[in-house]
């Protein structure tokens, strides 16, 4: 019997307090750090290290990533912004990964990879089956040279 009241109490100060709205994961405060910043000049980009601090958080989008970064680095275009390889610390609370800003969206389709730029929504994948791409592999195997190239298209 006591027991039952114990749960009864919690139950009505939990919704108590998600009536009186606890902050949602978009509410909770992150802090962005940049380190080893570098300008690369012969890629048309500027290249950093980025540590993100989001205690009480599983981790942070990278659309509010990219949004945080060109306020502080004054991008006019977010597409310019490649952010990837998060890992996330063990405990939580801390994120690290890689950050790049193009100077423009022409250098930034010119050197990205395509993976990238299809993450990003500036690229599209083509569709290929799967059993094409085995067939495919399978008949460049029993092929060498010129003749192989043919087969797959590629020069």
């Amino acid at each position: 019997l006591v027991l039952l009241d114990f749960l009864r109490v919690t139950r009505l100060v939990h919704q108590q307090g998600a009536a009186q709205g606890s902050p949602s994961m978009s509410e909770k405060s992150c802090t962005i750090r940049t380190r080893k910043f570098l300008t690369n000049r012969l890629l048309a980009r500027k290249q950093f290290i980025t540590d993100v601090l989001h205690p009480g958080r599983p981790n942070v989008p990278k659309s509010e990533l990219k949004e945080r970064l060109a306020k502080m680095y004054d991008v006019r275009d977010p597409n310019c912004i490649f952010v990837f390889g998060f890992r996330t610390q063990f405990g939580g609370g801390k994120s690290t990964g890689f950050g790049l800003i193009y100077d423009n969206l022409d250098s930034a389709k010119k050197f990205e990879p395509k993976y990238r730029l299809v993450r990003n929504g500036l690229d599209t994948r083509e569709q290929r089956s799967r059993k094409n791409m085995k067939e495919r592999k399978n008949r460049t195997k029993k092929l060498r040279g010129a003749k192989k190239s043919a087969v797959t298209g590629k020069k």
